[in-house]
């Protein structure tokens, strides 16, 4: 296949075998490799969503309103695709390990910044920074995950590696908060000690990362730099459609709990617990992974009908809690909402890093990543821009009106897919 981003066929493979090393060590070493990339990604992940919970801290001590919340918010959302343009793609030329390091490096250079003060502009300078590493981590790290389980395990499905990405991904976006939400609650300093305990997860994750095989082999000639383009030719273009469309409105629902959900259980609904706000977070995004789990031997066609119906229903249910004050009633469409973006998303990323070929599938998940956090960041941006001149739960009916006509569109590009006809350009 030709590479939209290349203009060639690209020459990057899965590194060779040590020949020094029997082929069962170079298997456990890969096998290993396999966990220690995947404790980075979690470890990567939930420092991404830490603030979370941490979010009204900052707003009951300098005075932020919920728009200042997202715009803080926005800022990470603006450094991951500005990342993943620049250098999400790169490791299909330069290798893995040679963007996973930099970009656990500027994680730990975003928590320095956190414990370096906690102003406005540290704070935007710390998410912009965060935004960085994540940009850099999420493609390259689902597609190491892939290469090693492919080489610790040949011949076997893919379904260990769906499950375990997709979890070190979304179950990272739940622990972050649980675990800032219990040392804001239980420690002194909640604004400094959770990103003190990060920046020691964060540099141990950089010596495993450093510890694991390359399996990327070393271009003699390495192609002119490009940035990322979005591209949906890597092998079904109807299908890679689909599946961005599924992330942007898979991580629409994420970006709200990760934006405002803490601000708005702590005002509307008169709980200010830091705990109680990173539980809610920790269990929308547990049931994804939970579901994930459940899902697997489902069918992407499946998952994704079953995605997009628990979405839609959770969405309601959620708005319903939200206008009525209900916090059961918001913790229950979260969750249910929650199970659906997580399914909907895992079918998006089995259905990319399948249908892309080895060379191009740090590129291919690369561009749903970025459609992705473009969903991650746009719709939390409306709500904060709306609640300027409504009130929180008017913003959110706009806000499950528009995604739910997002989720209808999103059933037809995946019944196009499944039936072959061509997407309208």
């Amino acid at each position: 296949m030709t590479s939209p981003l290349l203009g060639r066929t690209p020459r990057t493979a899965l590194a060779p075998a040590d020949p020094v090393l029997p082929a069962a060590t170079h298997r456990r070493r890969h096998g290993a490799g396999f966990w220690l990339i995947a404790f980075a990604f979690l470890t990567g992940m939930a420092f991404s969503a830490l603030p979370t919970p941490l979010y009204p801290l900052y707003a009951a001590r300098d005075g932020f309103s919920t728009f200042t919340v997202t715009v803080v918010y926005g800022t990470f959302a603006v450094g991951v695709v500005i990342s993943l343009v620049l250098a999400g793609h790169l490791s299909d030329r330069v290798g893995r390990k040679k963007i996973l390091l930099p970009a656990l490096g500027l994680e730990t250079a975003a928590a320095l910044l956190f414990l370096s003060g906690s102003s406005l502009p540290l704070l935007l300078a710390g998410r912009l920074v965060t935004g960085l590493g994540v940009g850099m981590l999420t493609a390259t790290a689902t597609a190491h995950l892939h290469d090693l389980h492919t080489a610790h395990r040949p011949g076997a499905s893919g379904q260990r590696f769906e499950l375990v990405s997709t979890a070190a991904n979304i179950g990272g976006l739940g622990v972050g908060p649980l675990v800032g939400g219990i040392l804001a609650q239980y420690v002194g300093a909640p604004l400094r000690v959770p990103f003190l305990v990060f920046a020691v997860l964060l540099a141990l994750s950089a010596v495993g990362v450093a510890l694991t095989p390359e399996t990327v082999e070393a271009q003699p000639v390495r192609p002119a730099y490009r940035p990322q383009r979005i591209s949906a030719d890597h092998g079904d273009r109807p299908s890679y459609i689909a599946a961005a469309a599924a992330g942007f409105a898979s991580f629409a629902v994420f970006g709200l709990f990760t934006s405002i959900a803490a601000s708005f259980v702590a005002g509307t609904l008169h709980h200010p617990s830091r705990l109680l706000a990173g539980a809610i977070v920790f269990a929308v995004f547990g049931a994804a992974a939970v579901a994930q789990t459940l899902a697997g031997p489902l069918s992407t066609a499946a998952k994704r009908r079953l995605g997009l119906a628990a979405e839609a229903v959770g969405l309601v249910v959620l708005l319903t809690g939200m206008r009525t004050a209900s916090l059961p009633g918001f913790l229950a469409g979260g969750i249910l909402s929650g199970i659906g973006a997580g399914v909907l998303f895992k079918a998006a990323v089995g259905a990319v890093a399948a249908a892309a070929a080895p060379a191009e599938r740090s590129e291919a998940l690369a561009g749903l990543f970025l459609i992705s956090y473009v969903g991650l960041s746009v719709p939390a941006l409306g709500v904060g821009v709306a609640t300027l001149d409504v009130s929180t739960t008017t913003a959110m009916t706009w806000f499950t009106a528009v995604l739910l006509l997002m989720l209808a569109a999103v059933a037809l590009l995946g019944r196009r897919a499944a039936t072959g006809a061509p997407a309208r350009r």
